[in-house]
Parts: structure tokens; sequence; C-alpha cells
């Protein structure tokens, strides 16, 4: 078979795949030259999804009458003209294919007006083959009509699918150009109805419009910048986590990308506060000098490659950390009841007995193991007689505050409030407010400014516990508290070779754990912080974590989750008895505690009842 040149049409469909994949690929491209052509309003009109008919009316700068066939060629652009301008480029389009490449697979007009001109301009193309220019009513910018995506390719045209399906990518791509360019008002209309309409306005109002009211709730504003770069937007709490990647837009210069690094930086920031089947939410942009980035990876122009991978990696996942890591209470009102999830209707729901002990008020609510019967008879609720009060003095809880500002929740000892001499200065009370009670030894509530808290307090003390034993561990102070008793257990062949080979690695983490015969272990000595949980359990997971990874590894890459359980076991667990200070103690240490929102696991700790939420629900006032 003899080598030939192919024709110039098929040639030009070729390249077509490679950018116009579906009516949406062609609707970026042609979205991007608007944009690049300074459009502050741009008008789209579908039709059966894009398949049928695309058409784009932009008021940006337009095309020279004598530049409209060249616009149609391929390989011919005003954005860049040598390589240097390449290496640097700052607009979206700049490969001179897009159009050309729509052209040979879609029957496309161009009409277009420069300012200066008394009247507008227009081009046909059919099958690669342009027509004439003629003159055409036009006020001002470029209108680009598309019509029959595909129709002399039918092998091509077969893969699309339905109108509604086609539409939907449509809608997506013009979204992420909307979130990239608040600057400009974009309208989306299908089959003559308009869908979509988004005003000029900020990068934070665009993206709260384009992601809705529930992603505004749960979303955390950052913003910093590290010399050339910058990284700013809305990155969602983990309670509203997704189960896809549908709420995901990350810019880089203003174009949207998918890029595999820049994706592993995020889930590292978020790996210990979300769960490990969810999936983020957020809008973050990128800016960064053009020439630092090479958007000519792919024809698409959604991958990029950095100068610089290791550097942007480390700058996107420490600012994420940060931004994730805040203060809790700082986005309080942010915080929707609706994020507690479903997986507290499982926990123990074996009820303690509870004691409830104030300045003034003792409250003492008991259980039965049988079931609670009518009134008069010998089982079933008691409670001792209690003033109703409508709130504790705000004295006591300021006397509270002071006394338990500096204590530490390592052991959940119970605290006593040293008295206060002189008059109490009442001040707005701190973020998680101050206890009221502890409900079926699982849950804490509290009473701030807005309403009612209620926490989860395993969760939200093994999430304390958890960003302890890191920075103890980073610094190298673990401390070990010395068991007065060994405790001794039978171990499995694999967990005598894990202990014998972790020795020293366990001494790092505050550990001591010694064989005392050929099949039993003994743990000597507990990480100070956890000293009061359950010392086979605990030593059995280490062993276990080791075993699976391997030291070395357990010791490096796997090390978060080596200490996400040693303090999921360290955590206080349900049915625990906490004091009033007790469970102010924790309150305390939440709202000093890095990513305190959420557990290890990314479940939160914690949900705001507001008492609008309140009233709505008792229908006071109605």
């Amino acid at each position: 078979m003899s080598i030939r040149l192919l024709p110039d049409l098929l040639v030009s469909q070729i390249a077509a795949g490679e950018v116009v994949e579906r009516p949406a690929s062609a609707l970026k491209e042609v979205l991007e030259n608007s944009l690049d052509a300074g459009s502050t309003e741009i008008r789209v009109d579908l039709e059966e999804g894009g398949i049928k008919l695309i058409r784009v009316v932009d008021d940006g700068s337009g095309i020279a009458p004598e530049e409209l066939p060249l616009a149609l060629t391929r390989h011919a652009t005003s954005k860049i003209s040598n390589l240097q301008e390449l290496e640097s480029v700052a607009s979206l389009g700049f490969r001179g294919e897009a159009l050309a490449s729509i052209a040979s697979i879609a029957r496309v007009e161009l009409t277009s007006r420069v300012n200066q001109q008394q009247h507008a301009w227009k081009l046909g193309a059919l099958d690669g083959v342009m027509g004439q220019v003629e003159p055409a009513a036009l006020s001002r910018g470029t209108v680009i009509e598309a019509r029959d995506l595909f129709f002399n390719t039918p092998a091509r045209r077969k893969f699309l699918k339905t109108a509604s399906t086609e539409y939907g990518h449509c809608d997506e791509t013009l979204r992420r150009l909307a979130l990239a360019h608040p600057g400009c008002a974009f309208t989306l209309a299908h089959n003559g109805r308009v869908s979509r309409r988004y005003a000029v306005s900020d990068w934070q109002a665009r993206a709260l419009e384009v992601l809705g009211d529930d992603f505004a709730e749960a979303a955390r504003t950052l913003d910093e910048a590290a010399g050339p770069l910058r990284l700013f937007g809305l990155a969602g709490l983990p309670a509203y986590s997704r189960a896809g990647r549908d709420a995901q837009y990350l810019f880089v210069n203003g174009r949207f990308v998918r890029d595999k690094l820049l994706n592993h930086a995020i889930r590292e920031a978020y790996r210990d506060v979300l769960h490990h089947d969810r999936h983020p939410a957020y809008v973050l942009f990128l800016e960064l000098p053009p020439e630092g980035v090479d958007v000519n990876v792919h024809p698409a122009k959604t991958e990029v490659r950095f100068r610089d991978g290791r550097g942007m990696h480390q700058f996107v996942r420490h600012v994420l950390e940060r931004a994730l890591g805040k203060d809790v209470g700082k986005d309080l009102a942010r915080m929707p009841a609706a994020a507690l999830d479903t997986e507290i209707q499982n926990r123990n729901d074996n009820q303690g007995n509870q004691e409830y002990q104030g300045q003034t008020t003792i409250v003492r609510a008991e259980t039965v193991d049988k079931p609670w019967s009518a009134p008069g008879s010998q089982r079933g609720w008691s409670q001792a007689s209690m003033p109703l009060h409508a709130t504790e003095p705000a004295a006591y809880y300021q006397m509270v505050g002071e006394a338990l500002g500096s204590r530490q929740l390592d052991s959940l000892s119970p605290v006593r409030p040293e008295p206060v001499e002189g008059p109490v200065d009442v001040t707005t009370p701190p973020p998680l407010g101050y206890a009221l009670a502890q409900l079926s030894g699982i849950y804490v509530l509290a009473q701030n400014d807005r309403g009612l808290i209620v926490v989860d307090m395993h969760a939200a003390h093994e999430r304390i516990l958890y960003e302890r034993l890191k920075t103890a561990f980073n610094r190298r102070q673990v401390a070990s508290q010395p068991l007065l008793i060994p405790v001794v257990f039978a171990a499995t062949t694999l967990e005598m070779s894990a202990a014998e080979e972790a020795r020293e690695a366990f001494s790092r983490m505050g550990f001591e754990i010694a064989a005392v015969s050929p099949t039993h272990l003994a743990v000597r000595a507990l990480p100070s912080m956890l000293k009061d949980a359950d010392a086979e359990t605990l030593a059995r997971e280490v062993l276990k974590d080791i075993h699976e990874f391997g030291i070395s590894e357990a010791m490096t890459a796997q090390r978060n989750q080596l200490l996400a359980t040693l303090a999921c076991h360290g955590a206080v667990r349900a049915n625990r008895r906490l004091t009033l200070p007790e469970m102010n103690a924790l309150l305390r240490d939440m709202e000093a505690t890095e990513r305190a929102d959420q557990c290890n696991h990314g479940r939160p700790t914690w949900f705001q009842l507001s008492l609008a939420d309140l009233d709505k629900h008792f229908m006071r006032g109605q």
C-alpha cells in the first residue's frame, strides 16, 4: 500500500475529533473565544442539546471582515505569534484549531462587527469550504452559529447521547466559564426557553449563585498568597461532602482544569476530615505567572503541567489545610443542622445513670433495665425536684469559663472551679457556649448566644486527641505513662513479630510493649494522653496497622492513620458520665483545636439549633 496525502477536509475532520467531542466541546471553544475578545455579555441558544444548533452572541471586540476567512482556517490565531508567547500564553484560546474544526463537521455561519465599522459582515462554511464574505446586520460583537453537528460524519454522530444529556454537558460547560469570569453576564436558552441567567458580579457571589444555598451555608472562604502564587475561593466543609465529584471546580489562571497533581493536593488536605468514600465540594482559583504553567498539553486545554509541580502541590495543600483547620465557631452560622450524619441512629443506645450538677441545681435521671411502666408503678423514670430557672446564673458560667480556660482534657478528670473574688464581668459566651447536660451518655448539650449546641462527645474528643498526638509526634514529645500493673495478653505469631520489629517505634509513640513469653505480650506503658484507654485493645490495633503497612510505611505515609487509630481508642467512650466542668473543658478544647468540626473519619462533631429553629418547631409566634 502506497503512502499518500490525505484530503484537507479529512485532515480537518480528524483534527476535529481531538477538539470537538460533543456539543459541549464546541460550545466551550466558542465561549472561550468570546471571553478572549473582552465580552461583558454572552447569550447562548441551544436546540436539541446543541446537536441541532449552537448559537453564541457576544459583545466583544469583533473580527475585521478581511480576517473572517482566517478565523475559520486551521492554525490561524490572533493570540500568539512565536514560541515565547506560547510559553507565557494568558488567553483561553491560542491553538487556532477550534473554529476550523467546528466548520469541518457542522454548518457554520460567522457574523461579526468591529466597533469602527458601519455594518457587520458574515461568512458561511460547509464541509470545510468557505463562502464569500457578505454584508450583514449586527449592532456589535460576534455571532457564531453551528448547525447539525456531525451531519457529515454519521459514525461520530451516533455516539452522541440524548438531547437532554448533551444539554446537561453544555450547561455544565457554561457554569464552569461563568464561575471563572464573574465580570461577564451569561444567558443560556434551550429550545427557546431561558434556563440560566447570571448577572455581572464578583467571584464569591457568582460561586454561591452557581452552586446554590446549601453550598453557601457550608463553605469556608480562603485567600492566601505566597510570592507570585495566590489561591482563593470557597472550600466546602466536610459535612457538605458529596457522593461524586460533581461540585469540584478548580481553575488555573481562569482556566478550568482537571489536574492530577492539584487534585491529589486537595484530597490530601481533606484526608483528616473527610470520610474515605466521600468527595469534597469546592470552587478554587489558582493564580500564578503564565510562564509557570504549560497549558499546551492537550487540545482540550483541560490538562496543564507546572514547572514546579512539587512546590505547587505543597502550596495548595497547606493553604487548604489551614483554611479547613480554622478555630471552631468562626463559621458557626454556616454549620447546617442537616449535616448531622444518619449514623448517629446506629449508636449504642444503652443508657447509664446520668448525673448533672450545677451551682444551684442538681438533676438526677435514672433508668431501669425493664421497660417503662405507667405512673404509680414501682418502675419507671424518676427525677428529683428541680427549680425551674430559664438559665443558670451568668456569673456561674463566667466563673466556670475562667476556671477551665487553661485546663486540659487528656484524662477528662473532674475539675472543680475555683471561687472568683470580686465582681464578675459577664461577657459574650464563647462560640460553643456552656454545657447544660449530657444526653444518653453520648451527647453534650450546650447553650450559646444563638441557641442549642449538640456535641458528639466521643467524636469531638477523638479529634482533640488526634491533633495533639500529631503535634507531639512531630515534636518527638509523646509522653509515656507507666502502668502500675502491666497488661498481659495472648498474642498471635504475627503480633509477636510486629512487636519485636517495632520496639523502637513504639517507644517514640509512648508505648512499652514487650514479650513475656513466646505467646504473650505485656503492655507496660501507654502514651499519657491515652492512659485511660483499654491497653490490650489499643495495642492490638497498633500491631495490626504495623503488620499491614510495615513499620517504615506506618511511620511515614500511614503515620496519620496510625495516630487516628490511637485517638479513636483513647477518646472518651459512650456512657461515660461527665460533670459540667468536664463538658465545658471539652467545649473549650474543641474551640482551640484545628478541624474540630469533624472527627477523624469525616463525621461532624457538633451542630447548632438556633432559637429561631426551635421557635419554628414549636410554632411560637404563629
